[in-house]
């Protein structure tokens, strides 16, 4: 028997992470991060790996499908619990070494290579990568042997029949495989809305070639940092318009290190323009590669359109290319960053006036259908996705002929035997909220939010040792505007003066403190309908000896 449970990526798009069980034996797929979007201060969210301690005796590898930060960013958390075994195609191992190295863990990391149809162990699971096309180079799927079957996982997918970099979609190896039988399949579902095809990657090479060469002026690219298939594609065309490459935030620096370094992105060093020289380069020289495609505030596409970058400006005659989709929630955020560009005179070009300025990674419904007809398993498990993107996805795989389908989310365990696949139990699969590389507790998120919504109250109340009140000082922020409504603030203060002489005279500090912060948040809430957050502090005088009074 067979057992896969997800800690991350299925009922949520991100944050990927698949373990599979047999005797004893873990073996995780991926193990990625994903991003919140709240403004609470988060850097990132990882899985909770807790429920590994209970799934089996010991975690054998951890498997990665390729270099993208929902599928790698939590290594370097996961090593911090584990001692275990990394496997991974090598462009996916520059990135996880840079990452390593940011957390202090690399040095004693174990980090080994994969390469497409070359067979490796990880405890008792015998495990093949498979090329795919995806939106990054050295993308694989996995065909894992286990002792009840062969099981394939798809990884981040799309068909692209012309490939930039030579890797193609490896459809001949997954016919064998079929051929000798496929017990699962588990398989991306991200487009499975998609119906159409999304096209490949050469030809978006050809939209931007021309919307360069047409320009005068600068020209800055906003995109996924990630894609180095693009990144070739923007030094072929700065040779071909003359023009240099000026990187333009941390994520198009980290990437352009890596593939040069690996090899997967051949660029001459006379190609590349200090971003710190950009001001003295002719306008129509400049071929800007620059991070933020998704509104992120301080990301150089934001600070651009801000007037806030310290090595490179923007304005009329320019022409800005967002080369990437809006992830769904990042609208109003990418559209107040174009709106800036726009007021700056820049010429400003996404999917909206260029449709050809991006294609999708991900396979759409037509492909995700091919995959499953490549591979014709006995059961199917859609991952990668909200629980919308996998039932219908689970509902593609019966309409194909599939006879055992189960879309689950995370924390739900699966069994796989000869009879299928069902459900067996479920066990709690939370988050980890990080911030400045450590955990952020349930509480300290709860202040937070409420600190955002709710804004604070900060109350100062000075008394004597009868408890008679001689000062109350309160401030506040993110309540209200203490200029214009200070009369507000003065009817806390009143408040909070009656509230105390309301008490005995010998009322503690702490319930003078308490009845003050009752007395505060009811002001606030008959005036504006909601209460601060409050904090009280009661200061109490020394009582004076008869020498200190005369």
């Amino acid at each position: 028997m067979l057992r896969v449970l997800p800690l991350g990526g299925l009922g949520e798009v991100g944050m990927n992470c698949m373990a599979i069980e047999q005797r004893g034996e873990v073996l995780l797929i991926d193990c990625g991060v994903m991003f919140d979007s709240r403004g609470l201060g988060i850097d990132v969210v990882h899985p909770d790996f807790t429920p590994l301690d209970g799934f089996g005796t010991h975690i054998a590898a951890v498997v990665i499908t390729h270099g993208h930060e929902d599928h790698i960013g939590a290594l370097p958390y996961l090593l911090n619990r584990y001692d275990v075994p990394i496997w991974a195609p090598p462009y996916a191992i520059g990135l996880i070494e840079e990452r390593l190295r940011e957390h202090a863990v690399l040095a004693h990391a174990r980090i080994f290579p994969t390469r497409p149809r070359e067979v490796f162990e990880a405890g008792s699971f015998r495990v093949e990568p498979i090329r795919v096309t995806h939106s990054i180079a050295d993308a694989t799927a996995l065909a894992i042997e286990t002792g009840a079957g062969t099981l394939v996982h798809s990884g981040d997918f799309k068909i692209d029949a012309a490939p930039t970099d030579g890797e193609h979609f490896d459809e001949a190896r997954l016919a064998e495989l079929r051929d000798r039988g496929v017990m699962l399949l588990m398989s991306d579902s991200t487009n499975i809305d998609v119906s159409g095809p999304v096209g490949s990657e050469i030809s978006v090479g050809d939209t931007l070639q021309d919307l360069i060469a047409s320009t005068q002026g600068a020209v800055v690219v906003a995109m996924f940092a990630s894609n180095v298939h693009r990144l070739r594609m923007l030094g072929d065309i700065a040779r071909r318009c003359s023009r240099k490459i000026v990187l333009l935030g941390r994520g198009v620096g980290t990437h352009t290190r890596v593939a040069r370094r690996t090899g997967y992105l051949p660029w001459p060093d006379d190609l590349l323009w200090p971003d710190d020289l950009a001001r003295e380069l002719p306008r129509s020289k400049v071929l800007g590669i620059a991070t933020g495609s998704q509104g992120e505030p301080r990301a150089a596409l934001a600070r651009l359109a801000r007037g806030e970058h310290s090595t490179m400006d923007v304005g009329p005659g320019d022409r800005v290319i967002v080369s990437a989709r809006t992830i769904p929630g990042n609208e109003p955020e990418v559209q107040a960053t174009i709106d800036r560009l726009l007021r700056r005179g820049c010429d400003v070009r996404s999917q909206l006036t260029d449709p050809g300025v991006h294609v999708s990674g991900h396979a759409p419904r037509s492909e995700q259908r091919r995959m499953i007809e490549l591979v014709r398993p006995t059961s199917f498990l859609p991952v990668h996705g909200t629980i919308h993107h996998l039932t219908r996805h689970a509902a593609l795989a019966r309409e194909v002929g599939v006879p055992n389908v189960l879309a689950i989310e995370n924390g739900t365990v699966a069994e796989i035997t000869n009879a299928g696949i069902t459900i067996s139990k479920k066990v709690r699969a939370g988050r980890v909220y990080v911030y400045a590389g450590r955990e952020l507790g349930p509480e300290t998120l709860t202040s937070r939010s409420q600190l955002a919504e709710r804004g604070v109250a900060m109350c100062f109340v000075v008394v004597d040792h009868a408890g008679s009140v001689h000062a109350v000082d309160l401030v506040t922020r993110g309540v209200v505007d203490e200029v214009r409504f200070g009369r507000e603030i003065d009817q806390a203060k009143d408040a909070v003066r009656r509230a105390i002489l309301d008490l005995y005279a010998d009322a503690s500090d702490e319930t003078m403190a308490e009845h003050a912060r009752l007395a505060i948040e009811r002001t606030f809430y008959k005036a504006r309908g909601s209460k601060p957050v409050t904090m009280v502090r009661v200061h109490r005088l020394a009582r004076q000896t008869g020498q200190e009074r005369a």
